[in-house]
């Protein structure tokens, strides 16, 4: 009898450290499954990655409904398109995405609109948080404390570039040549990664200004939509950002 209960504890022992060691190994699949190309958060893959929050999870700014088209129809439609383009056109996928936007020029429309898409929305995505707002710190801080006077002038200005671009496109808070912070827009899909666009530099925060992104719940209302965004901006993913851009540049 001691025995056989000797063997029940050996036998769930070992269950239980197999166990452990499958979801440790799931765990680890994950992060890197999930994170862009050579495993990093901060360089984009040619795939979506999952969501990172509940599609009501940004509630008090964005709708579950507008978030479930945006991801998995919008969003998810440039990533499929992305794909082909870069089959057709013998792109290397296992190399950053970035490698390409920088020299978009060389590609496509089909691949400018759909690249751009793409890396505008994975960088959209995590640039929010269910416990996101308030305001940005350390370094980022600092730096926007010197490029635009305050917090609030910078806001001010962002939401701005936001509000005036016409028809659709994007806002975006943006690193220069001279790791300087600087804000600006551009039209459809462009960012300013690309060596098209009228803004040239790495790109930090995003805010996407397509009625897609908000019209559901805010109709024409972009003003509205932008003064809420801003209670759901993830500022430690922002701030971490900036801080690899500034390693980079």
């Amino acid at each position: 009898m001691e025995n056989k209960k000797t063997s029940r504890r050996i036998f769930l022992a070992d269950t239980g450290k197999a166990t452990l060691g499958i979801s440790l190994g799931l765990a680890a699949f994950s992060s890197c499954n999930n994170s862009g190309s050579n495993g990093d958060a901060f360089i984009t893959g040619f795939e979506q990655k999952p969501l990172p929050y509940a599609y009501d999870a940004l509630e008090k700014a964005i709708d579950a409904r507008t978030m479930e088209l945006h991801y998995s129809k919008h969003a998810s439609g440039y990533s499929t398109n992305l794909l082909a383009a870069a089959k057709e056109e013998s792109v290397d996928t296992t190399k950053p995405l970035e490698d390409v936007l920088r020299n978009i020029s060389k590609y496509t429309v089909k691949m400018r609109n759909n690249g751009g898409g793409h890396y505008n929305h994975e960088l959209f995505w995590q640039s929010m948080a269910p416990d996101g707002g308030g305001e940005p710190a350390g370094s980022l801080a600092e730096a926007i404390q010197s490029g635009f006077g305050s917090a609030e002038a910078f806001k001010t200005e962002m939401t701005e570039a936001g509000k005036g671009r016409f028809g659709s496109g994007w806002a975006w808070l943006f690193l220069d040549s001279d790791k300087k912070l600087r804000v600006g827009s551009t039209p459809n899909q462009d960012n300013p990664l690309m060596d098209v666009s009228d803004i040239k530099g790495t790109p930090i925060l995003g805010l996407d200004v397509w009625e897609h992104a908000y019209y559901l719940r805010y109709q024409n209302k972009r003003p509205d939509y932008i003064n809420a965004w801003w209670t759901v901006v993830n500022w430690n993913f922002v701030r971490e950002r900036y801080e690899r851009a500034m390693k980079n540049a």
